[in-house]
């Protein structure tokens, strides 16, 4: 659950440079094989399960990768497999995320805009405030946090409700690392990212 472009941020300054980063990462990711996608999500899986801050929590919100996004499918059915109550997202027509818990891949339904959502009943928008620890989608990250989404806003408006000091970690490739992200007042910043070379926490 991640392709979210609708209501695009202002065209600012900030604005420009957000636009053209995404282009040069989503044209990167595009050209990701299929053997190193799938390499890559399960060294994502391995590293997150190994750390402590997912092994303790009770509630993991997750989402359904779509496309060269580094892929979670296999990273929801071992947190299920650990014990871990997992909600997913479900994107709403005001582009808001309400949430819904993970019962494997047969409790997923197409939705629009090519994403997977969770079929079981609604749990509210304030949901994403119950999870221990919360992953991401996103395209790039700086050396602070600040996170690059597609645009839509869903997820900094659903990581507003995360209380302080929770586990809030964005999956990305290496090389998506380390951007000089541009950040704007409504941006919301995570406290780690994980790549299949490991976690960094910020």
């Amino acid at each position: 659950m991640s392709s979210l472009q609708s209501n695009p941020e202002p065209v600012g300054n900030s604005g420009l440079a957000k636009l053209a980063l995404r282009d040069q990462l989503l044209t990167a990711r595009r050209r990701r094989s299929l053997v190193a996608v799938g390499a890559a999500a399960r060294a994502i899986a391995d590293e997150l399960l190994a750390a402590p801050e997912v092994r303790r929590a009770a509630t993991v919100a997750g989402y359904v990768s779509v496309g060269s996004e580094p892929g979670t499918t296999a990273l929801l059915d071992r947190l299920v497999d650990a014990g871990k109550r997992v909600i997913l997202p479900v994107l709403l027509p005001d582009n808001d995320l309400d949430w819904s818990t993970y019962h494997g891949g047969t409790s997923l339904a197409p939705a629009g805009r090519g994403l997977l959502e969770p079929l079981g009943p609604r749990l509210g928008v304030d949901a994403i405030a119950t999870a221990d620890a919360v992953l991401v989608p996103g395209l790039a990250v700086s050396p602070t946090g600040q996170r690059l989404g597609r645009g839509g806003g869903s997820y900094d408006r659903a990581l507003a409700r995360v209380p302080v000091g929770t586990f809030t970690c964005v999956l990305l490739y290496a090389d998506e690392t380390g951007h000089p992200v541009p950040t704007e007042p409504h941006d919301r910043a995570v406290t780690a990212v994980a790549t299949p070379e490991g976690i960094t926490r910020f």
